[in-house]
């Protein structure tokens, strides 16, 4: 792998991951170090995370990780309604029986998923990743396949916000098995109203993590000041 991908995926992991915190500032010298490749790898990485997104040019501060705000978080699940309620509908029109009668068993152990601690959790993760592979398969449309993986690549850092909040991930579950048996049923119009269901649902858990965060970084900064 040339040094410049694998410092771009070393980076949009670790943002996508959590590591590098929103507003963390990202320069050349400081990332090629430690890193341990030069600074154009690192300027080509950085090119690349600022077309994606996930990082944000400001003045006087340089280059920063992207902020996930309020607006921002409505903004992405407006995308997400408009494109994965039209997926739903044509993976119901289109779908591989096969494919979705196997999600439909593994969603059946989620549950027992979730009780499993962090391992349990990526494994979760990684089934409603599969999930969206199988619907993208059915639709057999590049272009709509191109805007769910571009908004899906920002919805994963909203996700992380909500990965502590077990209750709220037993109900998706649900949402996902019902989505997943509407497309199975051939039903387009319920596998777009589940998918609408489920996106609100977690717009509205999203927006709950996103205030409860900001909270406990402000009491964490209030803290460290007053012991200064």
């Amino acid at each position: 792998m040339r040094a410049g991908d694998r410092a771009y995926e070393t980076l949009r992991s670790e943002i996508l991951d959590g590591v590098l915190r929103p507003g963390t500032v990202l320069a050349e010298v400081e990332q090629s170090t430690r890193l341990g490749v030069s600074r154009t790898p690192v300027r080509e990485a950085l090119t690349r995370l600022t077309a994606d997104r996930l990082v944000t040019a400001l003045s006087g501060r340089g280059l920063v990780v992207s902020e996930i705000s309020p607006d921002n978080i409505v903004g992405l699940y407006e995308l997400r309604q408009a494109l994965e309620g039209q997926a739903a509908m044509l993976a119901a029109r289109r779908r591989d029986d096969v494919a979705f009668r196997r999600l439909r068993e593994r969603l059946g152990s989620a549950p027992t998923l979730l009780e499993k601690g962090d391992e349990g959790l990526r494994q979760y993760f990684a089934l409603v990743d599969d999930i969206d592979q199988a619907i993208d398969d059915a639709v057999d449309n590049d272009y709509l396949v191109a805007a769910l993986q571009s908004v899906r690549l920002h919805s994963s850092r909203i996700r992380r916000l909500a990965s502590h909040d077990h209750e709220r991930l037993r109900q998706a579950a649900s949402e996902h098995l019902l989505i997943v048996e509407a497309i199975l049923a051939g039903d387009a119009s319920l596998a777009s109203h589940a998918t609408h269901v489920h996106l609100h649902k977690s717009l509205t858990n999203a927006l709950a993590s996103s205030a409860s965060e900001t909270s406990d970084a402000g009491d964490a900064a209030g803290v460290l000041s007053a012991t200064h």
